[in-house]
């Protein structure tokens, strides 16, 4: 069972099994909750703050904690020298994390043909007005919308996120990437007409798949897209 432990109003220790957290008041000021951590680390000698190595994650809440602010969080916790601060989470967000998330959900519009040797690479979803030639490439951090031909490569969700999808007017692909997984197998994929097709990871066989477009809400019900 994890042990609670107040430190008067501004700061709260728990113990957990894997450490320490420390619950930082996000109303007050900072050279208050050094303060008090740097009080109640000198007069505690009880077991919770004692022993062998400690790991410590810090919850600041709404406060956003500066490098010069957790190296000074660092020099009071040095106070035990058993006690390593590994993390420390707040729900707030710097203005460059906020523009990255920006960037991650706008949708860019190129219209043009990606011929053989080119890379088009976007931050973001990419709706493609054009082809993408043997030997072009296009790749996106989310999805993939291409109005025209996939006959070279394209990788959607590069930075990871296997939700992403690729779309295409006529998927006759050289090579599919979705997140880490790739398909070089374009002879495998299901002759489905002149539908516009889309390429997905199947949750159950953690493999591409190609299906038409009318069942992109069905397999991916989320999706927030322009099909």
């Amino acid at each position: 069972m994890a042990m609670v432990q107040k430190l008067q109003h501004n700061v709260t220790i728990k113990g957990t099994k894997d450490g320490l957290i420390l619950l930082l008041d996000d109303k007050c000021s900072f050279e208050k909750i050094i303060e008090e951590l740097h009080d109640k680390l000198t007069a505690n000698s009880g077991q919770l703050l004692n022993g062998p190595v400690i790991s410590v994650k810090v919850k600041a809440g709404t406060r956003y904690v500066t490098a010069e602010q957790e190296e000074k969080l660092r020099e009071v916790l040095k106070q035990k020298e058993n006690l390593i601060l590994e993390h420390i989470e707040s729900d707030v967000i710097t203005k460059a994390e906020a523009e990255e998330l920006r960037k991650d959900a706008q949708v860019v519009t190129v219209s043009k043909i990606v011929r053989s040797g080119q890379v088009l690479d976007i931050q973001g979803d990419l709706l493609l007005v054009g082809d993408v030639n043997p030997g072009g490439t296009v790749i996106a951090t989310g999805n993939i919308y291409i109005l025209g031909a996939l006959k070279g490569i394209a990788h959607c969700g590069s930075k990871g996120n296997e939700e992403a999808i690729i779309a295409a007017s006529v998927m006759k692909p050289s090579q599919l990437r979705i997140a880490h997984h790739i398909n070089r197998a374009p002879d495998s994929y299901p002759d489905l007409g002149n539908e516009m097709e889309f390429a997905y990871i199947s949750k159950e066989e953690q493999q591409i798949r190609i299906d038409r477009i009318s069942t992109v809400h069905r397999l991916r019900p989320t999706l927030n897209s322009l099909v």
